[in-house]
């Protein structure tokens, strides 16, 4: 535990830009019986939610050792999942039946992205992979400028794909040719990761960690309108961190997004106005249900913000400093998971626990899917799981 403390105390695992992590030696050196930001202990709840395992079945190695949060899709009656080590599934939801698989011999770093009948993949060495989602025969292979962290994403025209170092790509569905590039000054510290970019239509929405959330002009990568998510804030550089990580979550035309030392914002993709804002410190995520707006914060509380921008409903804090993945609402439960493995059940109505089980031991960081009271969840150490999520008193 002491070795996930180290690195979750000094801003979850973030990175240096410019000159390594060899000059921040002496942080990682930290007594865990003096550390504030030791995890928890879990105590025991009464269980009044049960997970019923599905079914279950074996991805690659998983996350692998890169630090990854490399996520599944479904569609079509198929979810779609990537490993560190290149080998890509396709598996009937259902049943957990395997359709196709193939091994890339490529270090996949980005979650899968999904369209009709097309995956995206995105490569630690700065390439984004086209599948055929019937086959999973490679279509093409492109080359970015870094590492990509998050799934690509396709509409028919363009596929947008966002690097680690700060770059946004608009890439031509067909060919893979490089159609335009983007580029937001990326800050000298910032964390490991980045947002998945989302397409309406013919508009593209990234986040990027000089805390802004930007509107595009998918087919030009021109942009449509910024709007700011935090505002750099202290003398360090660690004080100034604001990464727009995780997933953003979008209902209609209103887009919410969290950032680290920062906000939970609801933004009018229309126009980019900022509908409202509340204050979180947030890499993992949103996700929205239930008239609310849940995001784990960094110090491991999940709060549940008022879908009208009126505040909290309520913050549940008994999974401190757990390293908490983006929330995700099944049924009327909301499920997150921790370092550990173990996902937590809640009740959307008012954050109490009703549920607990643990998929892997080496636990999640990758995004959980939910498809009615069924939930999918990918553990690090690459076991594929599904699970119905039910009352105990059916």
């Amino acid at each position: 535990m002491s070795s996930f403390v180290a690195r979750w105390s000094v801003l979850l695992l973030c990175l240096f830009a410019l000159g390594g992590c060899s000059t921040i030696k002496g942080w990682f050196e930290i007594d865990d019986d003096e550390d504030p930001r030791a995890p928890v202990e879990l105590e025991k709840i009464e269980q009044t939610v049960k997970a019923k395992r599905l079914w279950s079945t074996s991805v690659g190695d998983g996350q692998g050792k890169g630090l990854y949060r490399i996520e599944p899709v479904i569609g079509d009656g198929r979810i779609y999942a990537a490993s560190a080590d290149g080998e890509v599934k396709a598996l009937d939801v259902t049943t957990g039946r395997k359709v196709w698989d193939v091994d890339l011999e490529l270090p996949i770093s980005g979650g899968v992205g999904l369209y009709n009948d097309s995956v995206f993949l995105g490569a630690s060495d700065g390439f984004v992979i086209h599948l055929d989602a019937s086959s999973g025969v490679v279509r093409w292979r492109a080359p970015v400028t870094g590492e990509v962290l998050a799934p690509p994403q396709g509409n028919g025209k363009v596929v947008v794909v966002q690097t680690y170092d700060g770059k946004l790509h608009g890439l031509d569905f067909a060919t893979g040719e490089r159609l335009w590039t983007y580029d937001s000054n990326m800050p000298v510290l910032t964390i490991r990761g980045t947002s998945t970019p989302i397409l309406q239509g013919n508009r593209a929405i990234a986040g990027f960690s000089n805390g802004r959330v930007v509107g595009f002009d998918a087919a030009t990568g021109s942009v449509e309108w910024e709007a700011r998510v935090a505002i750099p804030q202290g003398r360090s550089e660690i004080e100034r961190i604001v990464d727009v990580d995780g997933t953003m979550a979008l209902a209609g035309n209103e887009l919410f997004a969290s950032s680290y030392q920062g906000y939970v914002v609801s933004i009018d993709v229309a126009s980019g106005r900022k509908i409202w804002e509340s204050p979180v410190s947030s890499v993992s995520g949103v996700s929205q249900g239930f008239g609310n707006v849940y995001a784990a914060d960094e110090d491991g509380r999940v709060i549940a913000f008022l879908r009208t921008g009126q505040g909290q409903r309520w913050s549940q804090d008994a999974l401190a400093w757990r390293g908490l993945g983006r929330p995700t609402p099944v049924s009327s439960y909301l499920a997150v998971a921790d370092f550990e493995g173990y996902v937590h059940l809640l009740s959307q109505v008012d954050g109490s626990f009703v549920g607990r089980f643990r998929p892997d031991s080496d636990g999640v960081r990758a995004d959980m899917l939910s498809d009615g009271n069924l939930l999918y969840v990918f553990g690090n150490s690459g076991k594929l799981q599904a699970y119905e999520i039910s009352s105990t008193s059916r």
